[in-house]
């Protein structure tokens, strides 16, 4: 346990000399919040409430772009090689990766948080046990899509095309960009087979709704972003290389693919019986207060 801390120290330490992993982590989620709450939601606290799940959800999935460039020019530059002649296996130095970029993620969440109540207002942040874990999971599962990308790409320049390929969809579809019932009604149905739409949506359930650990929204939430982690960490394991020389077979590539099918599956299943897009909309009504009744014909006008 001691030198898998001393391993994760002196990886938050190389990890902050990376200042693309501080443009993800800190400066975009920033520059998102104020962009949501200052200009979208206008400073209304209730309109900041319903984008804080997004813009929250935006700062998670982001460290999967900061974490996967870090691991890469660390093996270009030499640095992996020199923990690999030590008693370090390829599972601790992914572990201590995904601890890294949950201690060096959290505080931008939280104040993100702070910010939400102190600048504008907003006094009522939902579940915050159900947020906290989403948060947490969510966390773990994008650090482990970065993983994957660190281990199957070869060059810093591969890696930048597959992260943007990745992250596009991601914000784009998922609602963490849009709200989802913004979005057409064929991009919905595309969006139930992305990770990100579940994050989105579990943490929009767990700050907007309050809802608990226990409602079946967040239940299916965490049960995807669990299982998509273990099958993200676990073939990252098997692919990861500590020298550049090294290169990652073809055919290897298409084991990734293997870590759709969770979401595959619960895309097919959404589509058919899910709610997440019947609720997505009633959230968004909600911003608009109950729909008026019309007045009795017989009343006077």
């Amino acid at each position: 346990m001691r030198n898998f801390a001393t391993l994760t120290r002196m990886r938050i330490q190389l990890t902050l000399r990376n200042k693309m992993f501080l443009f993800f982590t800190v400066l975009m989620p920033f520059a998102f919040f104020f962009l949501y709450a200052g200009v979208f939601a206008k400073g209304q606290p209730l309109v900041v409430k319903f984008f804080l799940g997004p813009v929250v959800a935006l700062t998670v999935m982001g460290s999967f772009w900061g974490l996967s460039a870090a691991l890469v020019m660390f093996r270009e530059q030499g640095i992996l090689r020199r923990f690999h002649v030590t008693p370090v296996t390829a599972s601790d130095m992914l572990a201590s990766s995904v601890v890294a970029n949950y201690v060096l993620m959290f505080p931008t969440v939280l104040l993100e948080f702070v910010f939400a109540r102190s600048i504008f207002h907003v006094t009522n942040f939902g579940n915050l046990l159900a947020t906290f874990i989403l948060i947490s999971i969510g966390t773990v599962s994008f650090a482990s899509l970065g993983l994957v990308v660190a281990s199957v790409t070869n060059t810093m320049q591969e890696t930048q095309v597959i992260n943007q390929l990745l992250w596009l969809p991601l914000i784009f579809l998922s609602g963490a960009t849009f709200p989802l019932a913004f979005l057409p009604k064929v991009v919905q149905k595309v969006s139930l087979f992305l990770p990100a739409t579940y994050l989105v949506q579990g943490l929009g359930h767990a700050i907007f709704e309050s809802a608990p650990i226990w409602d079946h929204n967040v239940l299916i939430s965490l049960g995807s972003l669990v299982c998509w982690a273990i099958l993200t960490f676990f073939l990252s394991a098997q692919l990861f290389r500590w020298e550049p020389e090294v290169k990652v077979r073809r055919s290897a590539k298409l084991l990734v693919l293997a870590t759709a099918i969770p979401f595959l599956l619960l895309g097919l299943w959404e589509n058919k019986f899910g709610t997440i897009t019947a609720q997505a909309q009633s959230a968004f009504d909600s911003l608009n207060g109950p729909p008026k009744s019309a007045p009795p014909p017989d009343a006077p006008k």
